[in-house]
């Protein structure tokens, strides 16, 4: 049941990187190789022949991985995790592949609504012969840029376009992905820190009250962060807080919302 879910991911990543490279343009007369061929069909959409869409394909499986940490939710949910082992004062607890671990199944569980719908809308179509490559690949844009427009501010979309020289446009959607993909990093760096400095408030506070008990009794030499370690940790369990923690970061990406 779990692997039919993980080869759709797979499958709507690798649509989701080919068309983030469509900004690229193909010259026809580039294609010199005689088993790669650019067909125009009568309506004037073009199509590329099964080697050049496997050559494509083999090529973007090299993106996935820039692609599942900036085109998805990872990037803010591995920076406020890791803010999290800061604030408990731990280096290796929990370890980088927990952290890791987490966060994949979490993006993937934040992003199954959006790989669901290019599913859909993209992958089955072309799979059953019904759209060309780039017909998928412009399908399988709309719900990945609505997403992605939903959790970035109009603020730095203005500024990577005034940045690339792109005037005014009616709706965000007119703009290319090569803009809106860095706009929506940097949101999602912006809202990470903010996540990151609530939770690290509380953990402070604990660290400020336990080093002054112990200089006012006189025991500088003792580390403070030995002594406030298990107040955190107390404090964490008693909050439920990976229940918290975990909540807040799905519910900011509007998952179970009414």
């Amino acid at each position: 049941m779990f692997k039919p879910r993980v080869n759709k991911f797979i499958a709507a990543i690798a649509l989701l990187v080919l068309s983030a490279l469509t900004g690229v343009s193909y010259a026809q007369e580039a294609l010199s190789l005689p088993a790669v061929t650019l067909t125009t069909n009568p309506d004037g959409s073009q199509e590329y022949s099964v080697t050049l869409q496997i050559l494509i394909f083999m090529t973007a499986l090299s993106f996935i991985p820039a692609a599942v940490i900036m085109m998805t939710s990872f990037t803010r949910i591995v920076v406020v995790m890791a803010i999290l082992r800061q604030a408990f004062g731990l280096q290796q607890t929990p370890s980088n592949q927990v952290i890791i671990g987490i966060t994949l199944f979490l993006t993937l569980f934040i992003m199954t609504p959006v790989y669901n719908e290019v599913n859909e809308t993209a992958i089955q179509p072309y799979l059953a012969e019904q759209m060309t490559t780039v017909e998928a690949i412009d399908k399988a844009k709309v719900p990945i840029r609505a997403f992605m427009l939903a959790q970035t501010r109009v603020k730095d979309l203005d500024t990577l376009a005034a940045m690339a020289g792109i005037e005014a446009v009616e709706q965000p959607t007119e703009l290319p992905m090569t803009v809106i993909i860095p706009a929506f990093v940097i949101s999602e760096l912006k809202t990470a820190f903010q996540i990151g400095f609530i939770l690290f408030i509380p953990f402070l506070i604990i660290d400020l009250v336990v080093a002054s008990i112990l200089m006012a009794m006189g025991m500088m030499m003792l580390s403070p962060m030995i002594v406030s370690l298990p107040f955190k940790l107390m404090l964490f369990v008693l909050v439920d807080g990976w229940n918290l923690v975990i909540g807040t970061l799905a519910t900011s990406y509007g998952m179970g919302a009414t």
